[in-house]
């Protein structure tokens, strides 16, 4: 059924809570999450100030009073593991601002940022505090572009617990070697000249770590524990990333769901991990609104395209997914893959979309909830355009580039919306490795 504008707004009004700065703004967000076995925050860039500092907010309430145990983040898992030890005090780092100093490939700013520094040095105070044996609360990274870092992790744990394993797992991820440091080439060469390819290799060595694990994860009780996880977490990336890789060339849905596949993957063995030591997981994901909100309620699905806000809504009933939006100001991002990221301003949001929708609410700042209020979910099933940008922004191809269909209230249970937002302010950093990757996901960089 379609609903027209007036009728649109005149609801939105109604239903819409403005955000004030108030803390007290956002206790519906926080009741509708609190049952909940995940709460997925998404983003509207990978390089707007309000979207991450809200994100970290509801995150630290979500802590702090409804129990939450972790963050999962659209992040390599080794750069991220880096960060999980440091707010769990298990490694020698100084501070938040060198934690972060892992991710050193583009886009660094995606996570080397202030908003994320501040809410990384809040969660290691937060856990300083916790009794000993208390939960503390972990940082986890969910995506899988690390295959070379994956793999020598892999082995290094190994040469601590079994140096006869870690040798063969070496042999094994040898056969990556003549590529160096460029998965992408791997890829190229694995996907036309099959002999080549280390499937094999990758998912034995998979399976033998969990073949083993009964006698890797009774040495030191809780560390063997999280160490284990962490290994079986690298492996399990390094056989999919292969995948991802060797697919890269063979058509870009595929990739995009074998990434989002393993996202889903990861989160579930993070939950299970969790789940065994305390009964109950309970997790936050922080990651890109197109990959947190339901793809079935977007036009990719009729590309064969899913996510990972699908996979856990269909797999887990106890799930929020919540969308963030904006109408125009500044944001941190890219004009091409690798390039030097810049302050670009944001192009007002196309008529047609639910961005000038919401724009022409006049409320600058707002929540919506659209789960449980079925009057409201009926007036936003509407399809409208939607706008993502990922670390790439390119105004002058912003339709094409950055706009795709959406049924709003079937994608996300609530969204909130900044009409006029503030870029991120990067890290100051060395320089970030540069990368010959072609991003292969849609809008760009997400």
């Amino acid at each position: 059924m379609a609903f027209s504008n007036s009728s649109q707004l005149d609801l939105l009004r109604t239903a819409a809570r403005p955000l004030t700065g108030n803390p007290s703004d956002l206790d519906p967000l926080i009741h509708l999450a609190a049952d909940a076995d995940f709460v997925l925050l998404g983003e509207a860039s990978h390089g707007t100030h309000e979207f991450y500092a809200t994100r970290a907010e509801i995150t630290k309430r979500l802590i702090r009073e409804k129990g939450f145990q972790a963050v999962a983040a659209e992040a390599d898992w080794p750069d991220a593991e880096r960060v999980n030890r440091y707010v769990r005090a298990r490694n020698q780092e100084k501070n938040a601002s060198r934690a972060l100093s892992g991710f050193t490939r583009f886009p660094v700013w995606m996570w080397r940022n202030r908003d994320v520094e501040a809410f990384v040095g809040w969660l290691r105070q937060y856990n300083d505090t916790k009794p000993p044996h208390a939960v503390q609360v972990g940082f986890y990274g969910l995506d899988l572009y690390s295959l070379n870092r994956s793999r020598h992790e892999v082995v290094r744990y190994l040469e601590k617990v079994d140096p006869a394993a870690a040798s063969l797992a070496r042999d094994r991820y040898s056969c990556f070697d003549h590529f160096g440091e460029d998965e992408q080439a791997y890829g190229q060469a694995a996907a036309f000249f099959l002999k080549i390819s280390c499937e094999d290799d990758v998912v034995q060595q998979l399976a033998d770590l969990q073949r083993k694990s009964y006698a890797y994860l009774h040495r030191d009780g809780q560390t063997a524990e999280d160490e284990f996880l962490s290994a079986e977490q690298n492996a399990r990336l390094v056989k999919n990333a292969e995948e991802y890789y060797r697919a890269m060339f063979h058509g870009r849905v595929n990739t995009w769901n074998l990434r989002d596949d393993h996202m889903a993957q990861t989160l579930e063995a993070l939950s299970a991990h969790l789940e065994k030591r305390f009964g109950r997981s309970k997790i936050i994901v922080w990651a890109h609104n197109s990959h947190l909100g339901n793809a079935r309620a977007t036009d990719r699905s009729q590309y064969g395209e899913w996510n990972l806000g699908q996979l856990v809504r269909e797999r887990h009933g106890r799930s929020v997914l919540v969308g963030f939006t904006s109408h125009t100001g500044t944001v941190t991002a890219a004009s091409n893959w690798g390039g030097p990221h810049r302050t670009k301003r944001v192009l007002p949001a196309l008529p047609g979309s639910y961005e000038a929708l919401f724009h022409e609410a006049g409320i600058s700042n707002f929540l919506v909830i659209f789960a449980g209020d079925n009057r409201l979910s009926e007036h936003f099933r509407t399809e409208l355009l939607e706008r993502a940008i990922g670390v790439i922004y390119r105004p002058e191809t912003e339709r094409a580039s950055h706009y795709f269909h959406a049924r709003l209230s079937d994608q996300f249970d609530a969204v909130l919306h900044f009409d006029e937002t503030q870029a991120v302010e990067p890290l100051p950093h060395a320089g970030e490795e540069q990368t010959s990757e072609i991003p292969d996901t849609y809008p760009v960089g997400v």
